[in-house]
């Protein structure tokens, strides 16, 4: 049954949002490793977003699969953030060591999307955060 989740991946402009409002489990994670990557093929989006502002908990399986999206995305030439970080969610990531470097972060959806609209001469760092 686990297999059968499937997350909306919703084009707006020209970028993927990718909403998480619950916990996964790992069958899903792995399956919405596949649909995102498959979306960006389809696609060719600027950017893609994935909004974790739903999330009570990220294991360190969550943690490597959000990892290794935001660098498939960036070896096809899309720019990520992962935006809403829950601040109980970070926490517990610092504490248990947890490590997204390579992947840009936001507060939110809308400063997500700022980001990845703006020009392409700025300056994007993977990494780092775009709290404002």
């Amino acid at each position: 049954m686990t297999n059968d989740i499937r997350l909306p991946i919703i084009k707006l402009s020209s970028n993927l949002i990718v909403p998480i409002q619950t916990g996964l489990p790992d069958p899903a994670l792995a399956r919405l490793k596949e649909d995102i990557t498959q979306r960006i093929v389809d696609v060719a989006p600027k950017g893609l977003v994935v909004d974790v502002s739903g999330v009570v908990m990220m294991d360190s399986y969550f943690t490597h699969i959000i990892r290794d999206v935001a660098m498939m995305a960036r070896l096809m030439g899309v720019r990520t953030v992962l935006a809403g970080v829950p601040p109980a969610v970070a926490v517990t990531m610092v504490d248990m060591g947890l490590d997204i470097t390579g992947v840009a972060t936001a507060l939110d959806l809308d400063r997500a999307i700022e980001l990845l609209d703006a020009p392409e001469a700025e300056p994007f760092r993977d990494g780092a955060s775009h709290a404002r």
